[in-house]
């Protein structure tokens, strides 16, 4: 069984879930609307929203994914072939996302230092997609929804690497120091005379949410009780299957859910643009 972005997509249309913290305490699979917000994704992929039966739920779960990960290992989750996803939740519009010492990521790689042996070990894979999926929540419910492609959102891993890489080439040279391996941005060990106080230098990156960063994208409704929007490539959206590309635009409703061709600003060089997928779904 696989699944992609379209087919979780197309859950979410068909059957919102806004109310998280009820519809998954009651089943008492959730602590908090951030482990609500989790739950509910894994079961837009997995087809699941329906499903009464966790054990038949943990089976379906290990036919879609491959790997679901933990909050200190980016990334949450991977589909079984497939992309790679990372769910952040925001309680407020006009905070950053902490992604901790993680940087942004346009794809995600399988030698990267910041994953860790499971992820690695999860298929035979070198490089994936990944989706960023940010929900924005109060207490118990959903207000507003983003799944946007890491290639529409973040540069080139070298911009972000040669930062961190001259931040610790920066500690080598500090002089009569030692240095201990860490994939951190440094340790360093043995500070004081007597041996005993260490050092541990630590990024703490933070990206801006996609409500500000696409804040030029037009869209179709301005006030509803929940919005969904979605940025994806033109090309990757067409190289999903016509059934599910097809699946997905017969429920396209002038009220309720958009399907655009937009242009946005190319990450690595913003004077280009690139042909996206803007889909949107309203519901009050």
């Amino acid at each position: 069984m696989s699944s992609n972005i379209l087919i979780a997509i197309k859950n979410l249309v068909e059957s919102p879930v806004i109310e998280l913290t009820s519809h998954y305490s009651g089943r008492n699979r959730a602590n908090g609307v951030g482990d609500a917000l989790e739950k509910y994704i894994k079961d837009l992929f997995a087809n699941t929203l329906s499903c009464n039966n966790d054990y038949c739920r943990i089976q379906t779960y290990n036919e879609v994914f491959s790997y679901t990960g933990n909050q200190n290992n980016p990334p949450d989750i991977i589909l079984r072939n497939g992309d790679a996803i990372e769910v952040k939740k925001v309680q407020s519009n006009s905070i950053d996302l902490q992604l901790n010492s993680s940087y942004p990521k346009a794809k995600l790689y399988s030698n990267s230092r910041m994953i860790n042996r499971a992820c690695q070990n999860c298929e035979q894979w070198t490089e994936k997609d990944i989706i960023y999926i940010i929900g924005h929540t109060d207490d118990n419910s959903l207000k507003e929804l983003w799944f946007v492609y890491g290639d529409c959102y973040a540069a080139d891993k070298e911009i972000y690497e040669r930062i961190k890489n001259t931040i610790t080439e920066g500690l080598h040279s500090i002089p009569n120091i030692e240095l201990a391996e860490t994939n951190e941005l440094g340790r360093i060990n043995k500070v004081d005379p007597l041996g005993i106080t260490s050092l541990r230098v630590r990024g703490m990156w933070l990206l801006s949410q996609p409500k500000k960063v696409f804040d030029y994208l037009p869209k179709k409704k301005e006030n509803s009780n929940f919005a969904f929007y979605c940025v994806i490539k033109e090309e990757k959206y067409n190289s999903f299957c016509e059934i599910d590309r097809n699946n997905l635009e017969n429920l396209v409703d002038n009220n309720k859910f958009f399907i655009s061709s937009l242009q946005i600003k190319n990450p690595n060089n913003p004077a280009n643009l690139e042909n996206i997928k803007f889909l949107e779904f309203y519901y009050d």
